[in-house]
């Protein structure tokens, strides 16, 4: 597996808000409400993200360092299964996509709900989930880099190549 680019994903967050700003200019009369909720998901799938990556790096770390099982009254390290860190690296790359689509979704909401105010009564509320939109989405890119940075096999140490690590 090769890591996620940071251009790929810049890319398809900038193409779906050009896209995205469009359909919106076109049909925003016709949409629905946006509620303030319907992002929020995302956050809480960045949260997950997060903890995930933490505990698993703290899982690792503790595993690399060979700690004993129960050191100074700390609870025993439980060994990480290679399969989960596989399982966990699709996972966060999957979810940097996504995060990135949804980016670029909310982005172009609001280009065109922001400066439309001052217009429209109903377009206060939607800037508002629009900007909820793109802190939980780019909350949720920031969860899946992380997490996939933790996933990553160190260099093995006295190595005379590059130090660039392989995934699991």
């Amino acid at each position: 597996m090769t890591p996620v680019r940071r251009r790929d994903l810049a890319v398809l967050a900038a193409g779906l808000a050009v896209a995205a700003w469009l359909v919106v200019r076109a049909t925003y009369g016709d949409l629905p409400a946006l509620r303030w909720w319907l992002p929020v998901p995302l956050g809480v799938l960045a949260v997950g993200e997060l903890l995930g990556a933490r505990t698993l790096g703290a899982r690792l770390a503790a595993q690399r360092d060979r700690r004993p099982p129960a050191e100074r009254g700390s609870a025993p390290v439980r060994p990480v299964e290679p399969m989960l860190v596989a399982r966990l690296a699709v996972l966060a790359q999957a979810s940097a996509y996504v995060g990135a689509v949804f980016v670029g979704l909310w982005v172009g909401v609001l280009a065109h709900v922001a400066p439309a105010v001052s217009r429209l009564q109903a377009a206060g509320g939607d800037t508002v989930t629009a900007v909820i939109g793109v802190v939980c989405a780019a909350a949720l890119v920031g969860a899946a880099l992380w997490l996939e940075s933790v996933c990553r096999v160190p260099p093995e140490s006295g190595g005379d190549g590059p130090e660039t690590g392989v995934r699991a």
